[in-house]
C-alpha cells in the first residue's frame, strides 16, 4: 500500500489501523443525536443509522424482543477506548453493544479521510 502522508501529524495510512464499531439503539432513542455527537468529537469519521430491525435476546435471565437502530461506525484504533468511554456515558442501555470489527483493506482515499478526520 503507498503511504499517504496525514498533515501535521506525520504518519501514514500504514501507521493507522482502522475499525468498524457495532452498536445498537432502542429505535425510539436517540441514536442520532449520539451519532452526530461522536461526529462532532472526532471520535468517528462517519455514523450510518441503519432501518429499524428487530432483535432477539437473552436478558437477565428473560428472553426479549426490541425494535432497535444498528449504528456502523467508522474510526481509528487509537480513538477506540475514548470511543467506548463517550458512547457508554451517553447510551440508554446497561450493557450496550460495542463490537469492534478490524478493516484490512479499503479506498486509500477513504481510510486518509476517516484518519484525518479522527485526528
Amino acid at each position: 500500500m503507498r503511504a499517504w502522508g496525514l498533515g501535521a501529524l506525520g504518519l501514514t495510512l500504514t501507521d493507522t489501523q482502522f475499525v468498524l464499531v457495532l452498536t445498537t439503539f432502542p429505535a425510539s432513542g436517540n441514536a442520532e443525536q449520539v451519532a452526530t455527537q461522536l461526529v462532532e468529537e472526532s471520535l468517528a469519521a462517519c455514523v450510518n443509522i441503519s432501518a429499524p430491525m428487530r432483535s432477539i435476546y437473552r436478558w437477565q435471565g428473560t428472553l426479549e424482543r426490541s425494535d432497535e437502530l444498528q449504528l456502523l461506525i467508522k474510526t481509528t484504533l487509537v480513538r477506540l477506548p475514548l470511543l467506548e468511554a463517550r458512547l457508554k456515558s451517553l447510551h440508554p442501555y446497561d450493557l450496550p453493544e460495542f463490537l469492534v470489527i478490524p478493516v484490512i483493506a479499503g479506498s486509500r482515499d477513504y481510510l486518509f479521510w476517516v484518519a484525518e478526520t479522527t485526528a
